[in-house]
């Protein structure tokens, strides 16, 4: 304690901290990924890459085995404990339960609010392994295990990572958090749509020739393409998701952030306390 009486402050440490090994690695599977989701809009219309395009399931599977070697990096680097892989381990079944409670009638998944919330206390790290952990327990669940996967993974640890790195972690509170994390919820789960309509869309040749991709045509007329395709197809589904997370942040939001940051002290999560003027007293012993 300072000779004002005031403590230091306790420095915030996060569940699972990404370590360089990690963060490369995790750069690795984010640049695959955004190219696997962008070669229509990367690769010219004279590319040998869109004569490859029915290949890509391959490269989905590829990306896979990255994305779960990421995970496996992430968790052995950051030596996790028992009491924060029991954390992952029941957020992320509590996540693959609530995804289907939803799915399917116009993107009402609340499980979105959870992954906001989660990755708003337990950080980055915590976050990205969170998210891809759930929504692949979610598909062996669901049945849905498929090429997309790896893209779903990938987004929803993008989206539940992206929460943790808000601004304002140690300042905002009450009203003013939710409101920040209803945004983010709100133009994440639009994000998160865009990103799967994007490694969906090239292979949707059966659609009409307005809105289906054409390997021939310029970056602006696809642009055009693609933003049809996303009106017509999952707008409503979009629209559900961020509205349905705005609502469950905006009513719910308090509850959950407080047991989250319960579990997280009781799990020894966060460092403890440390006093400015014992540290002084031990240093000038030391000498």
């Amino acid at each position: 304690m300072t000779a004002a009486g005031s403590t230091h402050p306790r420095r915030r440490t996060r569940a699972v901290r990404l370590g360089p090994r990690s963060w490369a690695a995790l750069a690795l599977v984010s640049a695959v990924g955004v190219a696997g989701v962008g070669w229509p809009f990367l690769a010219p219309p004279d590319s040998s890459v869109n004569a490859h395009a029915q290949d890509a399931p391959w490269l989905f599977a590829g990306l896979l085995v990255l994305l779960v070697a990421v995970v496996g990096a992430t968790i052995s680097e950051s030596g996790l404990g028992p009491k924060a892989v029991a954390m992952l381990g029941v957020l992320a079944a509590t996540g693959a339960a609530l995804r289907p409670i939803g799915a399917g009638t116009a993107g009402l998944e609340p499980m979105f609010f959870l992954m906001v919330l989660s990755g708003r206390v337990l950080g980055p790290g915590f976050g990205f392994v969170l998210g891809s952990v759930t929504m692949f327990a979610s598909a062996l669940l669901t049945g849905g295990v498929g090429p997309w996967l790896p893209f779903q993974m990938l987004s929803m640890g993008w989206f539940t990572m992206g929460a943790a790195l808000l601004p304002g972690a140690g300042r905002l509170h009450g009203r003013a958090e939710l409101c920040l994390l209803a945004v983010y919820g709100f133009l994440a789960a639009f994000a998160y749509g865009t990103v799967m309509n994007m490694a969906g869309w090239p292979f949707m040749s059966a659609l009409s020739s307005n809105i289906s991709f054409d390997p021939d045509a310029p970056l602006p007329a696809n642009l055009a393409r693609f933003l049809a395709y996303c009106l017509a197809t999952s707008l409503g589904w979009d629209l559900g998701r961020a509205l349905v997370t705005v609502a469950l942040t905006l009513t719910l939001g308090t509850p959950v952030l407080k047991a989250l940051r319960r579990a997280t002290r009781r799990a020894a999560f966060e460092a403890p306390v440390t006093f400015e003027e014992t540290s002084r007293l031990a240093s000038a012993h030391a000498r």
